[in-house]
């Protein structure tokens, strides 16, 4: 019976995490070097079963960006593979303290980093997050539910038994990391119950199945939502490096949250730099729903902007382009489409710079640089479990120090309470 399938997974979870939430670091770190191994010497088996599941996606029609989050190659292998040596190689948070006082009674206080305990984590399409997520988890002393999608079913399950292997070896349970088997969504609901087991609940995928899970978890959910990053281009900005930020961020990986999705234009340089961008997208045949104010400067990629194109992930070579008056217009279009995802600003004015750091309201701000860096490992986290669009407890990607919490030690010598 389903629901007490998924009742045994989160007690052995809960059972787990108190052994690798005590484990030395390098135990944990073990584990991390056996995997890296262990995945070098799977390539071809698990291109193998990758390759089942991409047939698969291909009779079921699913679409380019969907097959494209689902594909592994040996590169991503090598980099999970990596991924799994720089993460053993961070320095281990669990038992640091953060902060130390002194009360005036003698009392010494402090908060200790410890790990959230047991973590659920549903996605979608790519199992490259599988290793991500477990590597992430073990490293914080996390025990972790892992539940795929159906179309990765075969590449999940090989990538959960070399895991496992790796527990394994390093005499660590097998159930510090464990994938739900059965991808009925029934199997999420049941899951979304086990409050008792499960201390948070981390989606990442479709907008309506994390708002779905948000709506039906009994536990903390860090939301992973869509991305629908922006980049306005001030009119100090330098007109040939924005045009290859625009092109890198919308074009170099399109079916990704910190792809693209929108542009606005200061109006004093859209004359200059709309025709010098479409040049540069015109044999990559990206379409632009552009606003009457910019059409007119892109005469082979404008298409009427509809209402509806506003706040869209498209995570295809689709984005909206509008022209505005000035930085206030672009934060408020901003602030009413945007995802809390990803924002950027192409400017030479250290003012405006500074402005839109404070004010765009996302995961991550950049200045004259491209969204596709809002990444885990770009940002030098080695890996993430994702890009969480929540402001509790963590905004942005989540390493491993963001898959931990702090709780409060104090050290006495007899004190009590008047």
């Amino acid at each position: 019976m389903l629901e007490q399938e998924i009742q045994k997974i989160g007690l052995q979870a809960k059972t787990a995490s108190r052994i690798i939430g005590a484990a030395k670091p390098q135990q944990k770190n073990a584990v991390l070097i056996s995997l890296a191994k262990i995945l070098q010497e799977n390539i071809s088996l698990i291109l193998e079963k990758n390759a089942l599941d991409l047939q698969k996606a291909k009779e079921q029609n699913l679409s380019l960006p969907k097959i494209d989050r689902l594909t592994l190659n040996e590169k991503l292998i090598h980099a999970m593979s990596n991924a799994c040596l720089f993460i053993a190689n961070l320095a281990d948070p669990i038992g640091a303290m953060t902060k130390q006082w002194q009360r005036p009674n003698g009392l010494l206080v402090g908060k200790m980093r410890v790990p959230l305990g047991v973590i659920a984590m549903i996605y979608e399409s790519r199992p490259n997050v599988t290793i991500d997520a477990a590597i992430l988890c073990l490293k914080a002393g996390n025990a972790v539910i892992l539940r795929g999608g159906s179309e990765a079913y075969h590449s999940n399950m090989i990538l959960t038994s070399c895991i496992q292997q790796a527990l394994h070896e390093n005499n660590l349970p097998e159930n510090c990391v464990q994938s739900v088997q059965n991808t009925n969504r029934e199997s999420i609901y049941e899951l979304c119950k086990l409050h008792q087991y499960i201390d948070v609940m981390i989606p990442r995928g479709g907008e309506k199945m994390v708002q779905s899970i948000a709506a039906h978890a009994t536990m903390p959910v860090l939301k992973h939502d869509k991305g629908v990053p922006h980049a306005f281009i001030d009119e100090s900005a330098d007109l040939e490096k924005a045009v290859n930020i625009i092109d890198n961020a919308k074009t170099q990986r399109t079916g990704v949250c910190n792809a693209l999705e929108g542009l606005l234009v200061h109006k004093n340089i859209a004359d200059k730099f709309l025709p010098l961008l479409e040049k540069k997208l015109l044999s990559k045949q990206v379409e632009i729903f552009a606003c009457p104010k910019s059409s007119p400067y892109l005469p082979n990629l404008a298409k009427p902007l509809l209402d509806e194109h506003k706040g869209t992930e498209f995570g295809a070579l689709k984005m909206v382009c509008l022209v505005v008056d000035d930085l206030d217009e672009a934060l408020n279009y901003i602030h009413q489409f945007g995802s809390n995802h990803t924002e950027i600003i192409c400017t030479n004015n250290y003012s405006n710079a500074q402005r839109f750091l404070r004010e765009a309201d996302a995961a991550m701000v950049a200045v004259n640089a491209s969204s596709r860096f809002n990444d885990g490992s770009e940002l030098g986290l080695g890996a993430e479990i994702g890009i969480s669009t929540s402001k509790l407890h963590a905004y942005g990607p989540m390493g491993v120090e963001e898959l931990t919490t702090t709780k409060f030690v104090v050290y006495g010598e007899g004190q009590i309470r008047d």
